[in-house]
């Protein structure tokens, strides 16, 4: 047996209003009935071990279907103030992280091997790591814990982009043939058949 070292935290942000979608996006059901933050959180989940959800207190239903798919949360209080809260509050859930795999609730189509290989390339000693799609950057998104104080200090809504920017020469690019690192969930025409 080979010696591992520890996956970095899956942190998946499922704490937005999605207003554009017309009614709880993350809670939408895709074509086999699992809701949409659901499938996103089991990606995650079956790459990393484990994965912590940061969901809106007042969503019970999201954490309802969390809960029934065994899939830990937290609450996150300030969720209204934008992403940078919602990161911030799954990263201050994750003590002793190596680093973070940030994904967003709305984007379930996410492979899991593709999140497997962006937290084997944070294992590997990389600042940041991202995959790569008909060469546009995707998600998930991987930190190193050295990024840390960084991304607590973000605020808004402009999540760790101003990170990623800042250190664009040490991203690690990941070119992959996964759609899913692009397809985000915005309209009900975004889900798949």
């Amino acid at each position: 047996m080979t010696d591992r070292s520890p996956a970095p935290a899956g942190i998946l942000l499922a704490a937005g209003q999605g207003s554009r979608f017309g009614s709880n996006k993350l809670c939408h059901p895709l074509a086999d009935g699992t809701p949409v933050a659901v499938r996103s959180a089991e990606n995650l989940r079956e790459a990393l071990g484990e994965v912590l959800a940061v969901v809106r207190p007042e969503d019970s239903v999201l954490r309802a279907h969390f809960d029934a798919a065994g899939i830990r949360y937290v609450m996150c209080a300030d969720a209204g103030e934008g992403m940078a809260a919602t990161l911030a509050c799954g990263i201050r859930a994750t003590p002793g992280a190596t680093g973070w795999v940030i994904a967003l609730g709305d984007m379930p189509y996410i492979r899991p091997e593709t999140v497997a290989v962006v937290a084997a390339v944070l294992g590997e000693g990389a600042l940041l790591a991202a995959p790569f799609f008909d060469g546009q950057r995707g998600h998930p998104v991987g930190f190193a814990a050295a990024l840390k104080d960084e991304l607590l200090a973000l605020q808004g809504d402009e999540g760790a982009r101003r990170v990623i920017v800042a250190h664009k020469e040490h991203l690690q690019r990941i070119d992959c043939d996964d759609p899913g690192v692009l397809a985000d969930i915005d309209v009900p025409a975004d889900v798949r058949a």
